[in-house]
């Protein structure tokens, strides 16, 4: 231990106060504040990060963080795809336009392997502290905690194919560290497995991988023995066209997640809340279900578009409303009419709350006809402009009391059909229509 050489000579007692006040002074000017803390990167930007930590498969770090991010924020952690990047995640979903709204953070990681394939078959992604990809993305994950005094309790995992195979093997190795996931044409945890090296399971992708419920929920507890904690809620989507990885791998993933969850199989709520959508809803029927699972009749794998992030926000909880209220059948009616010209039109629809209680944030899911496209809008925010869209209330009708109404409107170019819109469901549910 370092002692004070003796021929010091001792400072007088008021130089040392002196010096100690001025120490002090200096760093109350120097230390960053609470708000500096926010400023680790640019605010409404995406910037790289280095150097955040152990990253033994050499990946690479992008972080968005909204000017208005909140104190202890939410952390999204969106997973690209097989030849993607981080930079188009950000670009071609809308994680980065929720986060400005809600204030969260979101973390982008990207692979820099040649196949840009994140790696969910080795043994060591397949285990907690393995050595391989999800090492990084924890590391990532850690960076982000430290640097903006995230909320440990609200971190989040989603990702599109590669991203969302990725995203059930997060979730399987560290259910102490998220909260919910979102995968978007995946397989589940372990389906992918190899030991060769190879970075491709044909049968996994082939969809000929069974397993009992019990045996897919092994797979993941192996993945961090002796783990008795709480884990993760899990939503899945999948096409039932998907030729990459194929349509049964959807109903592995739900045997997989009831298990690990601990509910039923038996959906405990089904519904459609976009036209040749099928949800089901596991051990709970509210938005905040166990597991939620969405099946797209029709659709092939490349089956993300704009406005799914929405109902996986939704899911997560971090839409500003907690879970939407869900009205039972029948609460709710819609009217909607069109006024049409050339190639245009003008739309009026009139959302009727017919239950017995209050409606506290709403959404209300609708389909347009073909070849509309949503140009401007009032009342709400409407995402995406054409397709299955959804509005997502104004601030100054988010409440809509018991018979009570709100009216809300757009203006759509249209391709000769100038139809109304249908299939409308409120929070999830069913509307009739008038």
């Amino acid at each position: 231990m370092p002692t004070t050489p003796r021929n010091t000579p001792r400072r007088p007692l008021s130089s040392v106060l002196i010096a100690l006040l001025s120490l002090l002074a200096a760093a109350f000017l120097t230390a960053p504040s609470a708000v500096a803390r926010t400023e680790a990167v640019p605010t409404a930007t995406l910037t790289e990060v280095t150097g955040f930590g152990t990253n033994p498969s050499n990946l690479q770090m992008y972080l968005y963080v909204p000017d208005n991010v909140t104190a202890h924020p939410a952390v999204v952690v969106a997973v690209h795809y097989c030849t993607g990047s981080g930079p188009a995640m950000y670009n071609g979903t809308e994680w980065a336009q929720l986060a400005d709204t809600y204030g969260f953070v979101v973390i982008y990681p990207s692979v820099t392997r040649s196949s840009k394939c994140f790696d969910v078959s080795s043994p060591q992604a397949l285990k907690r502290g393995g050595g391989s990809d999800p090492v990084g993305i924890k590391s990532m994950i850690d960076w982000t905690v430290n640097a903006y005094s995230a909320d440990t309790g609200r971190i989040y995992a989603t990702g599109i194919s590669s991203g969302a195979m990725m995203t059930n093997v997060l979730l399987g190795d560290y259910p102490d560290v998220f909260a919910a996931g979102a995968a978007f044409s995946g397989v589940p945890f372990g389906c992918f497995a190899t030991t060769d090296g190879s970075e491709w399971n044909s049968a996994c992708s082939g969809g000929t991988i069974t397993h009992t419920p019990q045996e897919w929920g092994d797979l993941v507890r192996a993945a961090y023995p002796g783990y008795t904690g709480a884990r993760p809620r899990m939503q899945v989507w999948h096409g039932t066209e998907d030729d990459v990885l194929r349509y049964p791998n959807f109903g592995e993933e739900i045997k997989q997640w009831t298990n690990v969850l601990g509910v039923s199989q038996t959906p405990a709520a089904t519904d459609s809340p976009v036209s040749g959508w099928t949800r089901t809803r596991y051990g709970a029927t509210g938005d905040r279900a166990p597991v939620e699972a969405i099946s797209l009749q029709g659709v092939g794998h490349n089956l993300y578009s704009w406005g799914m992030a929405s109902r996986a926000l939704t899911f997560f909880g971090l839409d500003g409303s907690g879970p939407a209220p869900q009205p039972q059948p029948g609460a709710c009616k819609v009217t909607a009419t069109t006024n049409a010209w050339n190639t245009g039109l003008t739309a009026s629809v009139t959302l009727t709350n017919t239950g017995t209680t209050a409606i506290n944030g709403w959404q209300l899911a609708f389909t347009l006809p073909a070849g509309q496209t949503i140009t401007n809008g009032w009342g709400a925010t409407y995402t995406p402009p054409s397709g299955a869209v959804t509005a997502t209330n104004a601030t100054y009708n988010a409440t809509i009391a018991p018979n009570a109404s709100v009216s809300i409107g757009y203006q759509a170019n249209h391709g000769g059909n100038s139809a109304a819109p249908g299939g409308f469901s409120l929070n999830g549910t069913a509307c009739t229509t008038s």
